[in-house]
């Protein structure tokens, strides 16, 4: 069975030897390995069962070590990455030749962040390279926000998973990118608000998904649970799936003539914050008590709402 501790230098030996860990990030556990070597770059994929089309993000410390990685970094970026970094916001930036194609699934830009985890940053001031860490689960699978989440899914093929507790942000990273005419896009909602981001520097234009992913989170199909999941209005759904094993996935308050033992509340007190940091919990809760369907709807579209919604609309049984 995986080592799960908190000795960062055990870790970081294990990195240094080519081997991939799970590490803790503010928004979910990452599977990682070294960014500038291709054989563990494929070796997290082969564990994730990754499509090799689906780029990975390349993590550092600092952005002073942004030069190494990217052969620009514009002034609009880094007002970003001195208002949000380290957090959970990740920048798509021209790469240099040390970035091997692996990484970007063949293209010219990498997508770099700096995580806010204390055992991290730590790891990653002890090695002399960045690290690429997807979500430490099965591809297409929830999330993991704890390093127990990640020793049940993949504790068979890795070594070790550095224990930073629970993931506070609780939804992947915001991805945002410089067009070729200086406008920034989103690329993947996240655990940062649209709205904050647009505080610093104005209006962003729109997600625009193409065939081949230009970042991670652009596939249609994602962080689905075992269970069936529907989105739409409870009241609805319930007449179709009442006669089925059935857990209702709502923001904040149950549903009344529904039994409260399936119903998993996201806040009671309404903070979206929290709703975010629970989300692939309680979906990972709902598939150990072996429901069979999921019924949901969509969370109030301001702050993280929207990445919420994002996540629930790709989780759908229907895209599966």
């Amino acid at each position: 069975m995986v080592e799960i501790g908190k000795e960062v230098e055990k870790a970081a030996e294990w990195l240094r030897k080519g081997e991939v860990v799970g590490i803790p990030t503010e928004t979910v556990y990452g599977l990682a390995g070294n960014a500038l070597d291709s054989m563990a770059i494929a070796k997290i994929f082969d564990v994730k069962k990754r499509p090799m089309f689906n780029p990975l993000i390349l993590h550092t410390d600092h952005p002073a070590k942004i030069p190494q990685f990217a052969t620009h970094f514009p002034p609009l970026m880094q007002k970003l990455a001195n208002t949000f970094w380290p957090g959970p916001l990740t920048m798509l930036l021209p790469k240099t030749p040390a970035v091997p194609d692996l990484l970007t699934a063949g293209n010219s830009r990498v997508a770099i962040r700096i995580p806010r985890n204390f055992l991290t940053l730590k790891l990653l001031a002890k090695l002399d390279f960045p690290l690429a860490a997807p979500s430490a689960n099965p591809s297409g699978y929830i999330s993991p926000t704890t390093a127990r989440h990640v020793a049940e899914q993949l504790g068979e093929s890795i070594p070790y998973i550095l224990d930073g507790g629970k993931s506070i942000v609780g939804l992947e990273s915001t991805i945002i990118g410089l067009e070729a005419d200086g406008s920034l896009r989103l690329y993947r909602l996240g655990g940062l608000s649209l709205e904050k981001i647009e505080e610093v520097v104005g209006p962003i234009l729109p997600i625009k998904l193409k065939e081949s992913p230009q970042s991670s989170g652009q596939l249609k199909s994602h962080y689905a649970p075992e269970a069936k999941l529907f989105l739409g209005k409870i009241e609805e759904l319930w007449e179709r799936h009442a006669s089925e094993k059935t857990a209702i996935l709502r923001f904040d308050s149950a549903v009344a003539e529904i039994p409260l033992q399936q119903q998993f509340i996201l806040s009671p007190k309404g903070d979206l914050n929290e709703a975010a940091a629970n989300l692939f919990a309680y979906l990972r809760n709902i598939d150990k008590a072996d429901f069979d369907t999921i019924l949901t709807e969509k969370l109030p579209a301001i702050g993280l709402g929207p990445a919420i919604n994002d996540r629930l609309t790709r989780a759908q049984h229907e895209f599966k």
